[in-house]
């Protein structure tokens, strides 16, 4: 849909919303709700499907998991490249933080319009960092749907602070997909009374 740019006018920010909405309930069901918790391992564009009302699926088990309380659980890799934490390069120890990192890819690449592998090894670049930071919100942002307006607005810079919560470096670090869930339930930023055209990344982190 975003490689189209007649699909992606519109899908407008409304719809990109409920969708990023949509995927985290689902990871959040499977990660508290049943029992032993699943992991997917491979959330990304290509395994979220959308009805005619743009309500979000997310699809394709094959390499999901259980979980077992209380007992390390080691895979062989599985996941798409450029979605994949970046921790299982190092250790193939598998819980719940993989696929909140790849729901943060995913969430940043809902609302950019395009993959942010780009955008992200800015961030990660000692040299590059400090202009990253300094971007503004706005520019990044999918410039294809009507421009952003209120009160979704507070929901897409929501979503860009919890997708940049979700893929740092530290698993540990990561938010749960149930208090993102939450988070986004609620819909307000953090950054509440600033308006988005002067939002910059920086200020997400």
């Amino acid at each position: 849909m975003l490689n189209s740019d007649t699909q992606a006018t519109a899908f407008d920010w409304e719809k990109r919303v409920n969708v990023v909405k949509g995927v985290a309930n689902a990871l959040s069901y499977l990660h508290h709700d049943c029992s032993p918790p699943i992991v997917h391992r491979d959330i990304s564009s290509k395994n979220v499907l959308l009805n005619l009302d743009y309500e979000a699926q997310v699809s394709d088990f094959g390499t999901a998991k259980f979980l077992k309380p209380g007992l390390l659980s080691w895979t062989q890799f599985a996941g798409t490249f450029g979605y994949a934490a970046p921790e299982l390069a190092q250790t193939m120890e598998v819980n719940e933080k993989c696929d909140v990192y790849s729901f943060g890819v995913l969430a940043l690449e809902i609302i950019v319009g395009k993959h942010p592998g780009d955008l992200i090894s800015l961030f990660l670049s000692q040299s590059t960092r400090l202009m990253a930071n300094n971007m503004l919100l706005i520019d990044v942002l999918d410039q294809r749907p009507q421009h952003v307006m209120k009160p979704v607005d507070e929901e897409v810079i929501l979503i860009a602070r919890l997708a940049f919560a979700c893929l740092n470096q530290n698993p540990r670090s990561r938010p749960t997909m149930d208090q993102v869930s939450k988070m986004l339930a609620i819909g307000k930023s953090p950054l509440v009374g600033m308006q988005i055209h002067m939002i910059r990344l920086g200020q997400l982190n």
